[in-house]
Order: structure tokens, then sequence, then C-alpha cells
């Protein structure tokens, strides 16, 4: 079972990013303010939930969160500061959205940087271990996910409506056959990734 919270003396926030081993789309991250006493038994990991569960639970979380907010870095951004500082903001963004402030942040993963001047904990697998990095692992992945389903209509070669943009072994093949798109990752070695995988 999730923990409640790492502290109970602040305002705590759970920050989690989704996309980030993808080579197409924005990565998204969200942050939740979850009230005290929260507790669903359906809430963990976003990478451990079947689709219609995360959607489910979205619908909890947006509805009983104390304040929640998702952002986005494009994949531009990504190619010009990194995968990893794109992550960062992207949280940093999506805490800049929060009506209410937070006292203290944990963060899923070993690395961040600063918020102002909140103080903050890295967790490794964070989103496995407390329950406001799972709802921010949820709401980053499905709201990234509905953004990778609406331009697979623009971009029907990729089947982004199945693979979200992730290295599947179909989407390299369609890189492959049709090059890459203005939502793909440039900075990314596909002609590597090619001779590895394929």
């Amino acid at each position: 079972m999730l923990s409640g919270s790492f502290t109970n003396k602040f305002i705590e926030t759970g920050c989690d990013e989704a996309g980030r081993g993808c080579l197409a789309g924005p990565v998204f991250a969200a942050a939740v303010i979850l009230p005290v006493g929260f507790k669903n038994s359906l809430l963990n990991d976003s990478k451990k939930l079947v689709e219609t569960t995360r959607y489910k639970l979205r619908e909890v979380i947006e509805k009983e969160a104390v304040a929640w907010a998702v952002a986005s870095c494009s994949p531009s951004e990504i190619d010009e500061v990194n995968i990893l500082n794109a992550s960062i903001y992207s949280m940093h963004r999506a805490l800049d959205k929060l009506k209410t402030r937070p006292e203290f942040l944990i963060i899923d993963g070993n690395r961040f940087k600063p918020y102002h001047d909140i103080p903050y904990e890295c967790i490794i697998k964070g989103d496995g271990k407390y329950m406001s990095i799972a709802a921010a692992s949820i709401l980053a992945k499905t709201y990234r996910d509905d953004y990778m389903i609406a331009a697979h209509a623009k971009h029907p070669n990729y089947h982004w409506d199945r693979n979200k943009g992730y290295p599947t072994m179909q989407h390299k093949l369609a890189i492959q056959e049709h090059g890459i798109t203005s939502l793909h990752r440039k900075t990314f070695n596909y002609t590597l990734q090619m001779k590895l995988d394929i």
C-alpha cells in the first residue's frame, strides 16, 4: 500500500513526469496536492495500471485533490535543453499553475532543480511509494496519452494511438520508411537506434 505522505508537517506536493523515454511528442509533468488522510486502494504507479483504471483515477484525483496541475515541454524545447532539464522544467511549470502554494515537494526520481525556496526530496520509484506522486504520474501519463492520440490523427503512419511516441519496433520502422516529423525529438540518434534495434 502506498504511504499517505512523506511528511505531515507541510502542505506536500507530489511531482512526476511522463514521456521521458519517447522518440516523439512533449514531455508532460503533473503536480498534485492530496487532502490529508486521502486513501484509494487502486492508486499506484501509472505504469502498473491498465488504461481504463488510469482514466477512472484521473477523475477521482481531479475531483478530490486540494490542487493539481499539468504542464509540458515541447519537442523543440527538449532538443534545446535536453530531456532531463525539460522534465524538470515541466514540473516547475506545473507547480507554477497550482492554486495552492506547496510547502514541501516530493519528486519522483533522483534529479531535480530547486523551485523557488521550497524544500524538496527526490525519491527513486516514488510513484510506487507515495500517493501524491502516484497521482501526479497518472495525470501526466493520461494527459500525454490524450495529446499523442490527437497527434496520431495528423501523423497516422507512426501509430501514436498505440505506442504514444515510445520506441516500439513499429514506430522505428515507420521512422525508417517515412522519416521524422516536427513532433520527433531531433537530437535523438535515430540512425544508431536503427542499427542497434532493427
